[in-house]
């Protein structure tokens, strides 16, 4: 006689709301609910945060709030009852070049920690983060793979090209699109006397157009992309204009989406395994992406508990060529992009060519494989996305470093319009502000390695971008001819002969705090090495005489950041191996 099957098991749809508002004795918890919209039929439905990252702080989060009323309305259809919170952003794009730059990877864990918090203690069965910045993109992610409750993230979308309708007389050609990069670097042919004041004014007012996150290939488009890989979004998330209805629909459905992943018993660490993280590192090589992918994907994987290494990029890109020619490096925008279809395409193409997991499971309860099953290829003609057998680059541009300036590994974004090698002259820094003004006032010259210390996690604290000296170099024609050196990192808008997250980290006495002008160093993205040509000898006795310098911000969120930080080369995150 044949056995008949167990029944399936029945799932809990409130495992927190449940004991949070239930019974006689949860009387006071339910009254503090009315005021704000619940009916008693709501206290039977599960909970649904909805975590809104809006603000006028910055134009890629100004339109969020309206993005979350859609979220909400999905939740709510779905058979939840949606709650909407708020949590902080800061702008990478306004604070870039200034000691307000060293909150900004600090808003990465002040966001998640803010987002765990308000579900934890509201007892949220699941939720939707909406995000539109570099930062809180990752922070969002980082709290859904710590709390591991039904949750699905929605990327804000991205800005749309600003466009030089009436430029002043000069170099600048009317019609030329422009994004925030468009601004660094004419700060650069500002200083080098190619652009006048009036041109630099123009390029500034027209930059920004409106919502939306910077327009490029840069860390926002970036990390919208890994997540999507990873199956923590729904399928064209990452690749919609910030204001259009594919994007409120897309709120929508994110909501219903997450009340499908309670009724499915589907959690976000069934889909946060080894091969999405590979699959998400995949994706950014091919689309060209953000240095910081290196470290947010790391810190993500930190929170979800799946082993990875900054190794695992090395590995991965051998076999992953970069096909899209988007911003910084490249010609396109991401809009244009969208335009053509987005990253499915991209994804189907990688994932027919053996390059992606396709069982890999999604937010949708689908596999990869079967939500790119019915997903049309790229239109006969465009130039954005290369075939295999005609890349940008046959491997990642994405190159782990090691050596003995960076023993425990850097990260370099050698797309090859730079060359593969780079042997030049130390001229080093102590912060950002010194390096900038010496490359526009003409210091940095051509053969130089710039070196910019004290700028890493502990040590800046922070770790600044270096967009504004890498604009720089690009505005004022040198892009060819320096290259530069960090413990910090770079903006998704850098592009140049450039290698970041140096660790050890020149604070805590890594090679890098033991450079001196004028020494040779030695760039080779094809051996991936860094080497400082001094000797042993030498530098041994720069060692002795090194002083660990004094903390710059002895208390204050800066000062427990540095106080519980890793190295870059973990991620840089704040809650690995804390002493309980």
């Amino acid at each position: 006689m044949k056995k008949k099957s167990a029944a399936p098991k029945e799932i809990n749809l409130r495992p927190f709301s449940g004991p949070l508002l239930d019974g006689p004795h949860r009387a006071a918890a339910r009254a503090m609910l009315y005021p704000v919209g619940f009916t008693e039929e709501d206290f039977q439905k599960p909970i649904i945060g909805i975590a809104s990252t809006w603000s006028n702080v910055t134009p890629c989060n100004m339109h969020i709030d309206k993005l979350a009323l859609e979220a909400e309305k999905g939740a709510n259809a779905g058979g939840g009852k949606a709650i909407i919170f708020n949590t902080i952003t800061v702008s990478d794009g306004i604070s870039n070049g200034n000691e307000a730059m060293k909150y900004s990877l600090v808003s990465r864990e002040v966001i998640a920690d803010s987002i765990e918090t308000v579900i934890g203690c509201g007892g949220m069965d699941g939720y939707v983060a909406i995000g539109g910045c570099d930062k809180n993109m990752p922070g969002a992610m980082i709290a859904i793979a710590r709390m591991n409750r039904p949750a699905v993230f929605v990327y804000g979308g991205t800005i749309l090209p600003g466009c030089l309708t009436n430029p002043p007389a000069g170099q600048l050609p009317k019609g030329k699109e422009l994004d925030i990069v468009s601004v660094f670097e004419a700060v650069g042919q500002h200083a080098a006397g190619k652009l006048s004041a009036e041109e630099l004014h123009a390029v500034e007012s027209c930059a920004i157009p409106g919502a939306g996150s910077c327009g490029g290939m840069y860390t926002a488009n970036t990390m919208a992309s890994a997540i999507e890989a990873l199956g923590m979004s729904l399928p064209n998330s990452s690749a919609q204009n910030a204001i259009s209805p594919a994007k409120l629909d897309d709120c929508r459905r994110a909501g219903a989406a997450v009340v499908a992943m309670l009724r499915q018993g589907l959690r976000p660490r069934d889909i946060l395994t080894k091969q999405a993280f590979e699959n998400a590192i995949t994706v950014v090589i091919a689309l060209g992406g953000s240095t910081n992918a290196v470290l947010h994907l790391l810190a993500i994987a930190h929170a979800a508990e799946v082993k990875l290494t900054i190794d695992d990029f090395t590995r991965i890109g051998k076999r992953v060529p970069v096909l899209a020619d988007l911003k910084p490096s490249g010609k396109y925008s991401m809009s244009a992009l969208v335009a053509i279809g987005g990253i499915r395409p991209l994804m189907k193409m990688l994932l027919d060519q053996k390059r992606l997991h396709g069982d890999a499971l999604t937010c949708t309860g689908e596999t990869l494989a079967e939500t790119l099953a019915n997903v049309k290829p790229y239109p006969t003609g465009q130039q954005i996305i290369r075939p295999f057998d005609h890349p940008i680059k046959k491997d990642s541009h994405l190159v782990i470093f090691y050596g003995n300036l960076a023993p425990e590994g850097a990260v370099g974004k050698i797309t090859g319009k730079e060359g593969s090698r780079f042997t030049g002259q130390a001229i080093v820094f102590e912060g950002e502000e010194k390096a900038l003004q010496a490359i526009l006032d003409g210091t940095v010259k051509a053969g130089h390695v710039i070196v910019i210390r004290s700028e890493g996690p502990k040590g800046g604290p922070g770790m600044r971008e270096m967009l504004a000296p890498t604009s720089a170099i690009m505005g004022k024609g040198l892009g060819k001819d320096v290259a530069l050196l960090t413990d910090g990192r770079f903006s998704g808008g850098s592009h140049g002969f450039v290698v970041g997250h140096v660790t050890p980290e020149s604070y805590v006495g890594g090679p890098l705090a033991l450079v001196k002008n004028g020494d040779k160093i030695i760039i080779d993205s094809e051996q991936r090495e860094l080497t400082l040509a001094v000797t042993k000898t030498e530098l041994a006795k720069r060692r002795r005489a090194w002083k660990k310098p004094t903390p710059r911000y002895p208390r204050g969120v800066l000062a427990k950041f540095a106080a519980h930080v890793t190295s870059a080369s973990l991620g840089a995150v704040t809650d690995k191996d804390l002493k309980l």
